[in-house]
């Protein structure tokens, strides 16, 4: 029966990423799993502070001033111990973490679709290597639509007969396509591009929902880009704003 329908082209096919783009996948899937745990590790470190009320004047307490503000801290144990463990676990990700960037930065030099996906608003090397390499082949994407079913940043919908309910996104597909393109909606929210949008959306909602569902909406109007940007192998092209006037020369 399978041959037969085989035959007949009736078994739909199945697409199964190379050996090369796993490796890359798991490379940028790595380097995202030590980033979330050298953040948990940084709020435990600002958390002991707080509670002991000890204040941070800098930005960054982990640069050259609050290194030498933790070196200062007087602790009571086994706090004390706590924050100077996390500081050395801290800079052991860092130099991992490093060591994974260099790498995706020397591997992703001559990936085509890099350039491209950094030609958009708000996406880095880092970012369009993770989106890169969560997409694969464009080609077996028919329709922008089918690429942003399958980062899983759709509603669910439930029809019957004349009812239609929408539901929370699906989050169908790799969780880290769908962290690279937040991550990318989150800085072209203040490109010019998008800012006025954003902010009319984030306005709409209110301040409980509107930012995260603003930021979801651009990130769908970004996969959309980026379909046609992969599949013409063009850089990214802004549409003109509604009601604008397009004027046509010789």
């Amino acid at each position: 029966m399978l041959a037969e329908l085989s035959f007949r082209d009736l078994v739909p096919a199945i697409w199964l990423p190379t050996p090369e783009l796993r490796q890359e996948r798991e490379r940028s899937r790595w380097r995202l799993h030590l980033v979330k745990h050298r953040s948990i590790l940084k709020n435990r470190v600002h958390a002991s502070l707080i509670a002991f009320g000890h204040q941070v004047p800098m930005a960054d307490l982990f640069g050259a001033g609050g290194r030498r503000l933790l070196a200062e801290l007087d602790f009571p144990e086994p706090w004390l111990g706590h924050v100077r463990a996390s500081v050395e676990l801290i800079d052991d990700l860092d130099r991992r973490i490093g060591e994974i960037e260099r790498w995706l930065q020397h591997s992703g030099a001559d990936h085509r679709y890099i350039p491209l996906l950094m030609s958009a608003p708000g996406i880095g090397w880092v970012t369009g290597f993770t989106i890169a390499a969560e997409i694969g082949d464009i080609s077996r994407f028919s329709s922008p639509v089918k690429l942003t079913g399958y980062t899983g940043l759709c509603p669910r919908v439930n029809q019957s007969g004349d009812v239609d309910r929408r539901g929370p996104l699906s989050k169908h597909g790799p969780r880290y396509l769908r962290w690279g393109l937040m991550e990318a909606a989150i800085h072209a929210s203040t490109h010019p591009l998008y800012k006025e949008r954003y902010q009319r959306t984030k306005r709409r909602l209110g301040r409980q929902r509107g930012a995260k569902v603003a930021q979801i909406e651009l990130a769908r109007k970004l996969t959309e880009a980026i379909w046609y940007m992969l599949t013409r192998n063009q850089p990214f092209k802004p549409f003109a704003p509604e009601g604008a006037l397009i004027r046509l020369t010789a």
